[in-house]
């Protein structure tokens, strides 16, 4: 991998992808942005540079002023982006899916959602669209930024020093690594899923979803 010669603390462009590309995979989750963050740390792994500690505060920026751009579009845009994001039948069953998890979990979902495939999406843009309030979603979002970049940067740096002689190899096992730790968070969201599906059946759960909602609404910031 030869890129990752050119990631490095003395590279004006390691500054400005640390930056941009979480900031812009909030609004396209197409977009690498872990995987350049790991990849940064693997480029750096050997440097005690204190400008490294720059990169993971941009690397953090970003994730946090994509979150709150997404809050926003749904906020300001809330029928383009229903239109744009949740009209196919995957996209509703996310708009549900993140509804469900706000009114069950509020920053907790908001914090660990950003390990979640195409979770960061959908739920800071349901945030904007029901009105979640913004005095909770910007604290939630800096800390899950903080702990993203923290974690996806230094897993990087782990990788890198375990096989200093070929950083490509450490950036696979550090990759592989976040891989293992989506799934999990994954299937256990699936889980947890199927057996609260299972609990509102027997238990006859629906109307609280509706009224959770209102409270949303009802709670809106001004």
């Amino acid at each position: 991998m030869n890129v990752l010669t050119h990631l490095n603390v003395d590279s004006p462009i390691s500054y400005l992808i640390a930056v941009l590309l979480p900031a812009l995979d909030a609004i396209f989750p197409v977009l690498p942005s872990e995987t350049v963050v790991i990849a940064l740390g693997v480029a750096t792994a050997r440097s005690t540079d204190p400008r490294i500690g720059v990169l993971v505060g941009l690397a953090a920026l970003g994730a946090f002023l994509g979150d709150n751009l997404c809050y926003l579009l749904g906020r300001r845009f809330g029928p383009r982006v229903e239109r744009r994001f949740f009209s196919s039948e995957k996209g509703r069953q996310r708009r549900q899916w993140a509804e469900r998890s706000l009114n069950r979990f509020g920053t907790q979902l908001i914090i660990v959602c950003r390990f979640i495939p195409g979770g960061r999406t959908a739920v800071t843009l349901c945030c904007g669209l029901i009105g979640y309030s913004r005095r909770r979603f910007v604290p939630a979002t800096a800390v899950a930024a903080l702990i993203w970049a923290l974690y996806a940067f230094f897993l990087g740096r782990l990788g890198g020093r375990a096989f200093e002689d070929r950083p490509w190899l450490g950036f696979l096992v550090a990759f592989g690594a976040t891989l293992v730790v989506t799934g999990l968070i994954e299937a256990g969201r699936r889980i947890h899923g199927r057996v609260a599906r299972r609990s509102g059946r027997v238990a006859g759960c629906g109307k609280p979803d509706r009224v959770a909602h209102k409270g949303w609404t009802a709670g809106r910031d001004r």
